[in-house]
């Protein structure tokens, strides 16, 4: 089923409407698990993640095989204050690159059996420079809500999400720090590679930015003055996966900012999501302990583009095909005491 979003109060109302997990679908899990041939508990965290898939896919013996990797491209008008190592001009280039399949994400889709989408977003209309005025419009906000919506496959069985899109680590560490509190340089960080005198200036943008707007609303409101295209359509997807009882990976500091925007919009609107991993950009690790959501994986990746997110699918089949598949005792023939 498609919605469409006229405004963010139809965007708050779908996420208050959204389901949660099936506790007797997780109670069924954990004692087809207490069955399969190993001592209890003996597959640590996969345990944990194969319970809390299935209580939001159902089934009894699902292997995951239809994962879906979206990447949504946007471009933001603070890159004007010299915030990144890399021109504006990078976003457009790098969507051609994940286009022709040169990309890191391009390969690790690939070897994780997963699809992936590429999602640019107006990149010839940069949002507002938000230490000037909002970011975005609601119109503008409400749209790219609906584009990361719309792309997501109703047939999937997972889903990563993730962002390429010059200065929105900037965006990233205001929202983070709109949200959280703090000061700007606890939550902003080198992103592509600035140098001190780059990062000094970042975090003085960050400053004026949550300055001007925190405060101001709600977590899709802050999305809205703080954002930019790719982290709403982040945000669009995310939600919609809920609608869909879509288990989801979250990526890096960009995709958990986005994320975090939902979760003060509604509580628990992240019930249905793990992260992925934990990346080197200064901030994501404060922002997953704010989140409750301990990263899967932790190998200093600073990329974006869903990359640490989607080395993870190969865990998360990895548990469910150890839960879906592994023999029973009884099957076995194995005593299990």
């Amino acid at each position: 089923m498609t919605h469409d979003f006229a405004t963010l109060s139809d965007f708050r109302t779908c996420l208050a409407g959204c389901t949660p997990a099936d506790d007797d679908m997780r109670a069924a899990a954990d004692a087809h698990n207490m069955q399969l041939t190993k001592p209890p508990g003996a597959l640590g965290q996969l345990e944990d993640l194969a319970l809390w898939y299935r209580s939001w896919r159902g089934g009894e013996n699902t292997e995951i095989s239809t994962p879906q990797v979206i990447v949504f491209a946007g471009n933001h008008g603070v890159a004007a204050r010299g915030v990144s190592a890399f021109p504006a001009e990078v976003t457009a280039q790098m969507v051609m690159n994940f286009q022709h399949g040169g990309a890191a994400i391009n390969q690790i889709a690939r070897v994780n059996g997963a699809t992936l989408d590429v999602v640019a977003l107006d990149l010839d209309q940069p949002t507002a420079d938000f230490t000037q005025a909002p970011a975005m419009s609601e119109e503008e906000l409400v749209a790219a809500l609906q584009a990361g919506w719309d792309a997501v496959n109703a047939d999937a069985d997972l889903l990563v999400v993730g962002e390429m899109g010059i200065a929105n680590t900037t965006s990233a560490a205001a929202l983070a720090c709109a949200l959280l509190g703090g000061e700007a340089a606890e939550w902003t960080g080198r992103g592509t590679g600035v140098n001190d005198a780059g990062l000094s200036v970042k975090t003085q943008v960050v400053a004026e930015g949550v300055t001007l707007h925190k405060g101001q609303g709600d977590g899709l409101e802050t999305l809205r003055r703080l954002g930019g295209r790719e982290l709403a359509a982040m945000a669009g997807a995310m939600a919609r996966a809920r609608d869909l009882r879509i288990p989801v990976i979250l990526d890096g500091f960009i995709c958990c900012a986005a994320a975090l925007c939902l979760e003060h919009t509604q509580k628990g609107a992240l019930d249905h999501t793990v992260a992925g991993h934990q990346s080197a950009e200064a901030g994501h690790a404060r922002l997953l302990e704010a989140l409750g959501k301990p990263p899967l994986l932790q190998l200093g990746l600073r990329l974006g583009e869903a990359s640490g997110a989607a080395l993870a699918i190969g865990l998360l089949k990895g548990a469910m095909a150890c839960h879906a598949s592994m023999a029973t005792f009884a099957q076995a023939g194995v005593s299990d005491s």
